[in-house]
């Protein structure tokens, strides 16, 4: 199967997903639909993994900097793949985010794939939003999935790893929220390309990660490392906590661990590279 991917995007999570897949990659800027036919004929794939995306330079904040290029990379791109794989009869997989909705703990249950987004409070959440509504409408006719992950979580450190950055941070939240442990990631990939999946995937581990668990984990391998558990509204940030339902990834046979489940393999794998 690898052989028929294309992964677009150099960035952690598609650097990462080559490396698994071991599939052509390219880092190619796509500003037009031109751009995109070009790669299509130079490397023929029948799998496009869509990997293009801007997540700010330090956090999201930054994306109400460069306003134009996440626009360009967060939603025309996407939009321009989608038109290119229709036309060459390819397989388009988008990979989105599941930070674009509001939601309330003790009101709210796991945020299913049909709730429509309305976390329009940053910059980078519209810019997602805007490519998923259009992306969504063509999915079921053209066999387009549009995958959400969040938060990712690497047994390998990287700026872009959430284990990474609480253990700079040190000051951190006491929230529950769903996260994307990248080797179930990439396992959840393959077999959603494999049954040929069309529309959109949470896919995210089950359950909600409170960071303190986490770092506890890793406390214990590391004793000098120390953190402290904040209030949230002490961050001063706008952010969205949340967690999303993984009952139509279940339902497509794919076992979805809880994230709980991965903390001690996670850790203990990170710690060996450091």
């Amino acid at each position: 199967m690898s052989s028929k991917i294309l992964i677009l995007g150099k960035g952690f999570i598609g650097k990462r997903l080559q490396q698994d897949l071991g599939c052509s990659i390219s880092g190619r800027r796509i500003n037009s639909f031109e751009d995109a036919e070009k790669e299509i004929k130079k490397y023929h794939p029948r799998v496009i993994i869509n990997c293009i995306g801007h997540t700010g330079g330090n956090n999201v904040d930054d994306c109400e900097l460069v306003k134009d290029k996440v626009l360009m990379s967060n939603t025309f791109v996407p939009i321009i793949l989608a038109e290119a794989a229709v036309r060459e009869k390819i397989k388009l997989v988008h990979i989105s985010s599941g930070c674009i909705y509001h939601f309330d703990y003790h009101k709210q249950s796991p945020i299913k794939e049909k709730d429509t987004p309305d976390f329009f409070d940053l910059f980078y959440s519209r810019t997602k939003i805007y490519s998923e509504k259009a992306i969504e409408a063509m999915s079921d006719k053209f066999g387009i999935l549009v995958v959400r992950i969040r938060i990712p979580l690497d047994n390998r450190p990287n700026p872009k790893n959430i284990l990474t950055k609480l253990i700079k941070y040190k000051n951190i939240i006491d929230v529950p929220n769903s996260i994307t442990y990248i080797p179930d990631f990439i396992k959840a990939l393959r077999h959603l390309i494999k049954i040929k999946a069309k529309g959109i995937y949470n896919v995210v581990n089950k359950g909600g990660l409170r960071y303190p668990d986490l770092l506890d984990v890793y406390r214990r391998r590391m004793p000098d490392f120390e953190y402290r558990v904040i209030a949230e509204k002490e961050l001063n940030l706008v952010r969205t906590n949340l967690v999303l339902s993984v009952k139509k990834l279940e339902k497509s046979g794919f076992k979805v661990r809880n994230i709980k489940e991965v903390l001690e393999e996670c850790v203990e794998e990170y710690v060996s590279h450091i």
